[in-house]
């Protein structure tokens, strides 16, 4: 089996796929914690194993292989400790190295996020034609890549959930809420007026930048959009055509095999 690492600044995405079918086994969202150590990993994967019945007993839990793509350095050696102390493999990096099989047209390459390349890799290989990625995380992200399999570049905003927590904490008398899709743009108190804001304002804001973007491009381009709230957002949104949570964990796939040996 091979385990796919997709470390974020909030949460870190994990997933498990049959290396012979690429089939994914499993996977699971946790929280990123820039103290959890090498050994507190370990054990939090055996809990995630046995909740998803798949066996680790003792040594023998069947990774074969893994591989990590993380925007939090600070977090990358204690991956490494899990794979090294409690799995027994030096997984591949997703980084300077690597081969991705896609030329960046960035104008410094090395600034582009390790989730964003994965992003694009997944999508071009599964549409192979012009795409724009949206990524809801910690930031919500825009890339753009050519019906050649090129990175063209992209744009970055503040996540929903980045946004709320900031109204939460500069504005005294305004609650912490959960980001849901309201009944009504017109909030009748405090949390579904600000409910409605997030909402409908980051379905606004997505929807306006793809528009800007594909008109930049001659050529058909698919949107395709991730992170956990891709399926909320995409409901209401007039140009993400389809969502996929999974897309990076796929996406990781694909470059271990780009990789492998």
């Amino acid at each position: 089996m091979l385990l796919v690492v997709d470390v974020g600044n909030t949460n870190t995405v994990l997933g498990v796929f049959d290396t012979s079918s690429g089939d994914l086994r499993a996977s699971w969202r946790v929280e990123t914690r820039a103290g959890r150590t090498g050994d507190e990993f370990g054990a939090l994967l055996r809990e995630l194993f046995a909740l998803s019945d798949l066996k680790w007993d003792g040594k023998n839990h069947g990774i074969t292989a893994g591989i990590v793509a993380t925007v939090v350095p600070t977090v990358l050696f204690s991956i490494e400790e899990l794979f090294k102390r409690h799995i027994g493999l030096k997984p591949l990096i997703v980084g300077p190295g690597l081969k991705s099989g896609m030329p960046i047209l960035y104008d410094n390459p090395r600034e582009v996020g390790a989730d964003r390349i994965v992003n694009a890799v997944a999508a071009y290989e599964r549409y192979k034609q012009g795409c724009i990625v949206v990524d809801f995380g910690t930031a919500t992200t825009f890339d753009l890549i050519t019906p050649k399999g090129e990175y063209a570049g992209g744009a970055i905003a503040p996540g929903i959930i980045t946004a709320a927590d900031a109204l939460y904490e500069a504005a005294a008398k305004l609650p912490r809420v959960e980001i849901v899709r309201p009944s009504t743009v017109v909030g009748k108190n405090t949390v579904a007026s600000m409910q409605a804001g997030l909402y409908f304002g980051y379905v606004g804001l997505v929807d306006e930048i793809v528009t800007r973007m594909i008109k930049t491009v001659d050529h058909p381009v698919k949107v395709v959009a991730t992170g956990g709230l891709a399926p909320l957002i995409a409901k209401e949104s007039k140009t993400i055509g389809e969502a996929d949570e999974m897309l990076t964990l796929q996406g990781l796939r694909i470059l271990y095999e780009r990789n492998r040996g």
